[in-house]
């Protein structure tokens, strides 16, 4: 069983990366964390033997799933999130999942342990914490890549969410990723156009419950 601490900074309950999670996601996020190596530590890898540095660790979806108690779904979702929001990266292949958390060293080493200047989704050393609400509506309100042609902030997946669950949500973007990029076009906002579709699905639904077989089958 794994010896030590990690460390979390309270400013990490303002920001998006916490507040833009849900609960399944919040659990990966600190197995994340929990799993991550404090020091170096010989790996076999990829069928090579590997050096994990600090703050990388090899896993699987399904190792990483059973450790936070969520499903691989909820696993695949995370790690895409977390990646947008560069708090870390991850290589992928047959035999596992590289995960490399950035800028570990920056609030997980012993000497910063007195200072409250560092943040998980600091992208450079001598950046500073701040609450600026102007920069906390910068990153919420950049695009994120949900598919290969689907992007919306992290604002509107989350309403996406709270409307249609994990399972919904991942269906309607993929629906619309494969309607856009077999047709080639583009829309000013994919998260109104998942709106779009749902509100024509359900008034077509309802015009169509009132009618006989033969004449639904006209629609």
């Amino acid at each position: 069983m794994a010896n030590g601490w990690i460390k979390l900074h309270r400013c990490l309950t303002e920001k998006p990366i916490w507040e833009c999670s849900t609960p399944e996601q919040r659990s990966v996020f600190i197995t994340i964390l929990l799993l991550a190596n404090h020091k170096e530590k010989e790996w076999e890898w990829n069928g090579k033997k590997f050096k994990c540095q600090p703050g990388q660790f090899v896993t699987s979806s399904t190792n990483l799933a059973k450790k936070a108690n969520v499903s691989r779904q909820n696993v695949r979702t995370s790690l895409a999130k977390f990646k947008n929001y560069e708090f870390l990266t991850y290589e992928s292949t047959s035999t596992g999942i590289l995960v490399t958390i950035i800028n570990w060293d920056l609030y997980q080493a012993k000497e910063n342990e007195s200072t409250n200047e560092l943040t998980i989704d600091q992208p450079t050393p001598n950046q500073r914490l701040t609450t600026n609400k102007n920069i906390k509506n910068d990153k919420n309100d950049k695009k994120i890549k949900y598919a290969d042609f689907v992007t919306m902030t992290e604002e509107e997946h989350q309403k996406l969410i709270t409307q249609f669950g994990e399972r919904g949500t991942l269906d309607r973007i993929e629906k619309l990723s494969l309607y856009k990029g077999s047709t080639g076009k583009k829309y000013a906002s994919d998260y109104l156009t998942i709106l779009s579709w749902e509100r024509k699905n359900k008034d077509k639904s309802t015009h169509s419950s009132g009618l006989l077989p033969h004449e639904r089958d006209l629609l």
